[in-house]
């Protein structure tokens, strides 16, 4: 049947393939709006001239910075996959009990951002902290690498664990029967045939994380270790060399695109799905027998300490300062972040909605640039596209410079990307003759898409508002440069206090984070597929 999304239905229209010009605005306003900072960015960092270009770029301590960031990327993706593998396959592939609610408990570290996992841990070291306070033991509190290193890894793990327990579960047990059948130990199997097709997942999950730690600010600056985002905000935010902060996002910039470049060649030409006919079989779980406590006792360890440190912090916190007094300069905090998340996820559903639908209905060449290029702003460390909107807004439109639409402006370049997801699924299901037949009765595009499309989608632009707005309320390193003066969110309410050793005052904030960050933990458990 003709695609008739935009022309009127007759017996002899043909399949139009080009789609309708509207369907473009959205598109490219979001090319443009993300072209245009980086651009300027360029141009600010261009300003230097050949001899402070040479001193900025062959830098001795850019190679510090360099090999810090590596370093510290490296070890969060190694520390997260030694945590994520092993429970992914507890979860799915043995009789462990309880697998509903540990599948739970592994991602509920999603609720607690990096700083506020940085806050947990230094507030158990340090003459008044909580090992000095209740135990009399008066431990240092962590900072520097293996600081930064904890925190990070604490709060990621989830990403790798819920990529890998996707593709156990769908992963075909007879391809491992078969592997034993030509005599191959499990040993084998598990080298020979499970790894290999959980690379998509790995790579998935070493992506997000590696992306996440490259832009990370708020545990790296409250574990004080240099790495090129907390250098960006300190050369910045002291007008130290706006210059060299150009160059150091730049930089940061081009690392950014390593690990996307490299999952994309190494994942080139792969296929991992099944070529024979039939069923696929679902796998035996494996009976842990006398390895099921110290399997528990491994994955009790793991849950204290990123789920019970942190929550426990907070409640120690609080129990001995009670907030009180706090609860209206909070709740304040809260509707500052809510006044720029809500708005961010209003607008980014507005423009996931065409972009998707320009992917989905009209696949091209064309299209799928429109789709990819919404994944540059997910892609860019939030530092660098922060300072980017910053010279932007100082040379082309000075009247934004620390405003509020310029902030909503740069949560929804950097987080449209996560609209995308539930709203392409739900109109992937939307089926098409629906529209065609209202288009028949005469109605016209718009009209046919909002009497028959819509209210298909419903569901899926609401999971896509909540995500965003979750995100958004827990965004610091853009909040903090892009912010107006005086505009203080729950997220740089933890972070100031923080900085300045103030962890009674912080807790407040960061139990706030914590609570309403749960809704994002809910929604992922909802739309990620529930495991057996």
């Amino acid at each position: 049947m003709a695609d008739s999304a935009a022309l009127p239905m007759t017996a002899s229209s043909a399949r139009r393939t080009t789609p309708p010009w509207y369907l473009l605005v959205a598109p490219s306003a979001v090319g443009l709006a993300m072209v245009l900072p980086l651009l300027y960015l360029v141009v600010r960092a261009a300003e230097a001239d050949p001899a402070q270009l040479a001193s900025v770029v062959m830098h001795a301590r850019n190679l510090l910075l360099l090999r810090n960031t590596l370093l510290l990327t490296v070890g969060v993706v190694a520390v997260t996959t030694a945590m994520a593998l092993p429970l992914a396959w507890l979860v799915v592939r043995t009789d462990v009990p309880g697998r509903r609610l540990l599948t739970l408990l592994s991602v509920l570290p999603l609720s607690v951002p990096g700083y506020v996992m940085a806050f947990a841990l230094l507030g158990l070291g340090g003459n008044y902290g909580l090992m000095a306070r209740v135990f009399g033991l008066a431990v240092p509190r962590p900072s520097g690498y293996w600081g930064a290193l904890a925190a990070l890894s604490l709060y990621c793990f989830p990403y790798v664990f819920l990529n890998v327990r996707a593709s156990l579960t769908g992963l075909d047990a007879s391809l491992e029967e078969s592997a034993r059948s030509m005599g191959c130990r499990p040993r084998q199997v598990v080298l020979r045939v499970i790894l290999p097709h959980l690379r998509p997942a790995l790579f998935s999950g070493w992506l997000i994380v590696a992306i996440y730690v490259l832009g990370d600010f708020g545990a790296i600056a409250l574990m004080r270790y240099e790495v090129f985002s907390y250098a960006i905000y300190t050369q910045y935010s002291g007008a130290f060399d706006r210059v060299y902060a150009a160059w150091l996002s730049l930089m940061l910039l081009a690392l950014a695109l390593i690990p996307v470049l490299l999952e994309g060649r190494l994942l080139n030409r792969a296929r991992f799905a099944r070529t024979g006919t039939g069923v696929a079989r679902r796998t035996q779980r494996v009976t842990l027998g006398g390895w099921r406590v110290p399997a528990l006792a491994c994955v009790t360890l793991l849950f204290v300490a990123s789920i019970g440190l942190p929550f426990g912090m907070l409640g120690y916190w609080l129990s001995q300062y009670p907030p009180w007094g706090e609860l209206p300069r909070v709740a304040q905090a809260f509707l500052f972040s809510a006044g720029a998340a809500a708005p961010a996820a209003l607008v980014a559903v507005c423009l996931a909605v065409p972009i998707a639908y320009l992917r989905v209905r009209y696949p091209s060449a064309m299209s799928r640039a429109a789709e990819r290029i919404i994944y540059v702003g997910y892609a860019l460390p939030p530092l660098a596209l922060a300072l980017a909107m910053v010279f932007f807004s100082l040379r082309a439109a000075r009247p934004l410079y620390q405003s509020l639409p310029l902030l909503v402006a740069a949560y929804v370049i950097s987080f449209l990307a996560l609209a995308m997801g539930p709203i392409r699924a739900a109109l992937l299901q939307a089926p098409r003759r629906l529209e065609e037949a209202a288009r028949s009765l005469g109605l016209s595009p718009v009209a046919a898409f909002a009497r028959t499309v819509v209210p298909l989608l419903r569901r899926g632009m609401l999971a896509s508002m909540v995500l965003v707005f979750v995100i958004a309320m827990k965004e610091l390193p853009i909040t903090l440069l892009l912010a107006p003066t005086g505009y203080t969110t729950l997220s740089v309410a933890v972070f100031s206090r923080t900085s300045e050793a103030l962890l009674a005052e912080a807790a407040p904030y960061a139990a706030a984070i914590v609570l309403f960050s749960s809704l994002f933990v809910g929604l992922l458990l909802r739309y990620e597929g529930r495991g057996g």
